[in-house]
């Protein structure tokens, strides 16, 4: 069974980096074929799909969020990451991050979401 926990504050200055890991149990992040995301749910509207990085390292973002975010791994503590540069409060949102399968078009795995709110 694979397990995403989601970390990190849940408060956030505007004009400041948003930075949030995923811890993954019960599978590798290096396991082929497999993609692990980011996406984010602003209050009262639709999931929003911000990036992934892939089982070989590869990443991949939203073009528009693409110019304020990175995603890296540590694959020794199976742990990969986000970053969201010059946040406002536009990016307050449940952030979630979750695992799909190449050519799946659903996500297997999910953690149970963080809230992050941007405010001064």
């Amino acid at each position: 069974q694979v397990q995403l926990q989601e970390s990190g504050p849940g408060l956030v200055q505007p004009s400041q980096t948003l930075s949030l890991t995923c811890s993954v149990s019960g599978g590798s992040l290096t396991t082929n074929y497999y993609f692990w995301s980011w996406i984010r749910q602003p209050p009262g509207k639709g999931l929003e799909w911000i990036g992934y990085i892939g089982y070989s390292g590869d990443t991949y973002y939203s073009p528009s969020l693409k110019s304020r975010t990175s995603i890296s791994r540590d694959t020794s503590k199976n742990q990969f990451t986000l970053q969201l540069s010059s946040v406002t409060p536009e990016d307050t949102a449940v952030y979630y991050c979750a695992r799909t399968r190449a050519a799946s078009p659903q996500y297997d795995y999910w953690g149970q979401g963080t809230q992050v709110t941007v405010s001064s």
